[in-house]
This record gives C-alpha cells, structure tokens and sequence, in this order.
C-alpha cells in the first residue's frame, strides 16, 4: 500500500490496481476564500498550489472516497474537483448522508449501507465508518462532522483515515482497541474565528501517537490559512515527545511506502 500526499486533506491511495482520491481540493492557488476573518486570516485558499506530479497522478485515479462535503467544506471537495470528478465520472464513494448531495451534482456516486456498526464490502476487503468530531460547543453545532474510515484489506496493512476531527474519548476508545497499522490523522490545528478546534493540532497528534503502535501519518498541513501549525514545528515536538519513529510528515508530493 503506498499513499501519495497531494496537498492538506487530499491524498491518493495505492492498493493493488487501485487508485483511490481522498477528499479532493483541486482548485488553483488563492482560488478560493479565506477560512476566517480576524487574527490575520484573511488570506486565500489554498496557500500553495498543487504538487507538480499532481497531474500524472490524478490520471490514474479510479475510485473517490469522501469523508464529508457539506456545509461549505471546499478543502475536502472544492468546485473544481467537483468538475474532474463529474467529467470523469469516476465512481465516488461516500456515506448515505452525502449521497444526495453528490448526486445532485453530478457525480457517479456509489454510497455505502446504511449500516454504521459493522464492516462493509471494499473491492476485496471491507470498510467501516468512525465517527469524527469536528469540533465541540458552539462552532460543533455549526460543523459537518462527516466520518472516518478503518479500511482492511487482503495483504495490506489496516489503515485508518480519520477525517476531521479533534482528539476524543470515543477516538481514543478506537485506536487502542482497533490499533490501526496505519492511521492518517490532521495535524494543523485548525479554527475558526469563533469556538475552539475543529481538528487535531501538535498536542493531539503526541497523544494519538502515543496511543498508537502503529504508523501516524500527519496531514492538512500548510495548505490552509486557518492551519496554523508547520510541518517544522510538528517534527521538533515529535523528536521532544519520543516519537518522531513513528511520525510520517509527508510533503505536499511525496509517496509514503507500508508493508503489512
């Protein structure tokens, strides 16, 4: 299994024949509107374009997942995705709650069951929705949480990629009962001008780590106006807390490589 980190959220798995495109933000630098207004956020999105092998990669793309798109979340589907997407009429796998939505426009969506609890079929191997929490409080009543995903398949290390989500009980719960081989988690500390953390930053990614045995891959990072945290600034803390071993930072580009 390899992963190809293209820019914050956005990735492209490798698993056998397979290519699958994760939450697609394709949109050209500063092409989209700032993620807040005060604390000098006002900047465009994204903050930097896409890596140069991006189109040779997406060109051999068979498959979207997507862990949410609503309520104005461009970062993780973004008009011009949307456009690829629908031009291409990839097959677009998503949850029941955002099949409509994606239907509407356009899009070849294949959604999976209903059901939450227990695994699905995935190509030759199964998948599970785990609940994210985008946040709590006020701006938590405003977010779309969507879900994550623990993917298991034949051969392949377990992968869990755990959308948007701030640190948990209920994450905590899973990782250490679940002990994903690998795990893609965000590390940017997002926020917006009102309420508290939206998604993991330094601090949460030391805890998640901790409680990991396996491969931490840290994304959604200096790609955002409203993510704060660098990919120095996350390497330095890892090396402090002991656990730079098992820390990927990948740059925007670069094609992580795990075995089972």
């Amino acid at each position: 299994m390899k992963i190809t980190q293209l820019r914050n959220a956005t990735l492209i798995l490798h698993i056998g024949d397979y290519r699958i495109l994760v939450d697609p933000m394709l949109a050209r630098k500063d092409a989209l509107p700032p993620l807040g207004l005060f604390n000098g956020r006002r900047q465009r999105n994204p903050t930097v374009e896409l890596p140069a092998l991006a189109e040779n990669e997406l060109a051999l793309v068979t498959h979207c997942l997507i862990t949410h798109c609503q309520k104005g979340h461009f970062d993780h589907l973004d008009r011009a995705a949307k456009k690829w997407l629908r031009e291409r009429q990839i097959p677009v796998i998503c949850t029941p709650h955002d099949a409509a939505y994606l239907a509407e426009r356009g899009l070849n969506v294949q959604p999976l069951p209903e059901d939450h609890h227990n695994p699905s079929a995935f190509f030759a191997g199964t998948i599970k929705t785990v609940r994210c929490t985008h946040g709590e409080g006020l701006v938590g009543k405003i977010m779309e949480h969507g879900v994550g995903y623990l993917i298991a398949m034949p051969g392949e290390p377990s992968l869990y990629l755990s959308g948007d989500t701030i640190m948990t009980a209920a994450i905590r719960d899973f990782v250490v009962s679940q002990q994903p081989d690998v795990s893609v988690i965000p590390a940017g500390d997002a926020s917006l001008d009102i309420g508290g953390d939206i998604i993991m930053g330094v601090e949460e990614v030391i805890e998640f780590a901790r409680l990991a045995k396996g491969i931490v891959v840290a994304n959604h990072l200096e790609a955002l106006s409203h993510c704060p945290v660098t990919r120095s600034e996350l390497q330095a803390a890892a090396i402090k807390a002991g656990i730079a071993a098992r820390l990927r930072i990948p740059q925007d580009g670069e094609t992580l490589e795990f075995k089972r």
